[in-house]
Order: C-alpha cells, then structure tokens, then sequence
C-alpha cells in the first residue's frame, strides 16, 4: 500500500494540479481526499471534475455547506459559498455536467474506516466540523476524548496545519519530524495539511503519503499568484482569500 492523502483542496486548481502531478510521480497506488473540495477559490467546477476519480472521498463543512445552508462560517467564507453554488448551477454549463457534480458531493460519506485506520474531515468525534488545533494538546480532556474513539491511527484535515498528535499529548510539525513519521504501537492523529490553503506559514501545498511502514509529509510549490489574481478577478471572493495563499496563512 502507498496511498496519498490529500485535503482541502478549497477550489484551488493550481495547487491540485500540482499535487496530483507529485503523486503521480511517488507511484502512489491509491488517492483518498479528506474533504473541502471547494470553497474560497475559484475553480470549483474543475477541481470536483479532478477529484471525482480519487479512490476515496469524504465530505467537508465547505462541500456540505453548497450542499446546503452553510452555517457557522463567516462573511467571506459564506459568500464564497453561495459563489460556488452558482458556478455548480449555472445553466450555460452542461446539464449532465452539473448534476454529475452535486450527485458526487452528496453522495460523499462524513468518515471512512479500514480496520486500524480512521479518515474524517475535522475529528473523530465530529467527523465534519470539530477543529483539532497544535494547541489541543493542552486540552487533556478533549484529546483523551478524541482518542478513545479510534483504535490506532486517525488521519484528517479541517484545520489546514499539518502535524501528528500522539496519545502522549505531544505535536510534531512536518519540520519537527523532518518530514516523516515512522508509525509504532502509539496511537496518532495526523492532519495531512492543505492543498490549496495552506495555514502554517508556508506557501506550497501540502499533502501526506502514507505507507505501512509510516507517512511523509510532502510540500509542493505550485503558481498560487496565478490562483490569487483569478481570485481578485471574481467580486464576490473577498481578496484576503488570495491574500493569504501568499503568506499560507
């Protein structure tokens, strides 16, 4: 088994395409996506076409709030939500096309289990919108919690930071770890990051591999001024959106 976890994908064409062409590379046997297909960016339409093919995928609070009402988020996030809505409705684009889309998103499952391994979107305890932060770690309560509720290894996005928590309330970054992991008898939650919102300070797009033996984080530079100024060119996305992929914040 080498299988490429990938979330977050938020609409951005640019950096899914340069991740796929990453994977494609590792000889990667299986692409399974952790949610959040779309939303924020501008490509919607196309990064569903994409990701359609993926082995595996789950559902988003992004994917189920143009599903349907989007709550919870604020002014920018929900107004590039009713945006991506109509680009999946518009009636210029084929009508086969635009139902195969929303026939995708909601048929798309809240978490996925295979024997030791748990995949969701946010946590093991709220599969689509639970964030699960660095800073968790000081939260015994709520850590104890969510790890008492797989049995070895969960693997997620939401939060676009990637890391692994282990059942000993530690965090590792990617540079922590020098990029991989080598898995153990310890239980570990492992956010795979983001590919087209990055939120750790770093720019590229960044997605796991996942082996038996362990997982490798992978940071892929991709043209994200381009995604920026497709984003500035739509009024109804706020700038900050493009803004931030400069700083991957």
């Amino acid at each position: 088994m080498k299988r490429a976890l990938i979330s977050d994908i938020h609409s951005n064409l640019e950096g899914l395409k340069a991740v796929l062409q990453d994977i494609r590379e590792q000889e990667v046997t299986e692409i399974y996506c952790l949610g959040d297909i779309i939303g924020y960016g501008p490509n919607p339409r196309e990064c569903i076409d994409l990701i359609i093919d993926c082995d595996a995928c789950l559902l988003g609070n992004h994917d189920q709030g143009a599903l349907f009402d989007p709550e919870g988020f604020n002014s920018g996030a929900e107004q590039a939500i009713f945006w991506t809505r109509e680009q999946l409705e518009d009636p210029q684009q084929n009508a086969k096309d635009n139902a195969r889309r929303w026939d995708f998103l909601g048929e798309l499952p809240r978490n996925r289990k295979e024997e030791k391994y748990l995949f969701v979107h946010g946590s093991p305890r709220n599969p689509l919108n639970e964030y699960v932060f660095p800073e968790d770690i000081y939260n015994q309560r709520k850590m104890e919690k969510l790890f008492s509720l797989f049995e070895r290894y969960c693997f997620q996005g939401h939060t676009h930071v990637p890391g692994v928590f282990t059942e000993g309330l530690r965090f590792f970054s990617p540079d922590d770890l020098s990029h991989e992991y080598a898995v153990g008898e310890e239980k570990i939650m492992v956010n795979v990051g983001s590919v087209g919102q990055p939120r750790d300070g770093d720019p590229r797009s960044c997605y796991v591999i996942l082996t038996e033996e362990g997982l490798q984080y992978r940071r892929i530079e991709y043209n994200f001024e381009e995604t920026v100024k497709k984003i500035y060119d739509i009024p109804e996305l706020d700038n900050f959106l493009g803004d931030r992929l400069r700083a991957g914040r």
